[in-house]
């Protein structure tokens, strides 16, 4: 009573070979529309804002007012291949990581 019959159906034969290759293809355009749209709403723009930061810490210079990503504020005082010298306060120097900044502020924004 619970379980219904299933009744077993041949495969329909193929009128030409080229069918299938056309009924495969236009199952497989949804997948892969799909991925050309993710690849442009999502994947392109984070490799875009990726090659801004990168052009950006390569762009540092001693002097430079920067905020970082643990909310620290100073000012450069020196650079390293990988890291650098940040003044945030008078006689207070700390080392970061060139991948620790986020922003590079307007210059007179520290007083």
């Amino acid at each position: 009573m619970l379980i219904s019959s299933a009744f077993a159906q041949t495969a329909p034969a193929a009128a030409s070979g080229g069918g299938d290759l056309m009924s495969s293809l236009g199952s497989m355009l949804p997948l892969l529309l799909m991925f050309v749209v993710l690849y442009f709403i999502m994947i392109r723009p984070q490799m875009k804002k990726q090659k801004e930061h990168r052009a950006m810490i390569d762009a540092l210079a001693k002097g430079d007012e920067i905020a970082t990503a643990g909310g620290l504020i100073g000012k450069v005082t020196k650079l390293g291949e990988g890291s650098l010298s940040v003044e945030i306060a008078n006689g207070v120097e700390v080392q970061l990581q060139r991948h620790a900044v986020v922003q590079v502020l307007p210059k007179g924004t520290l007083k």
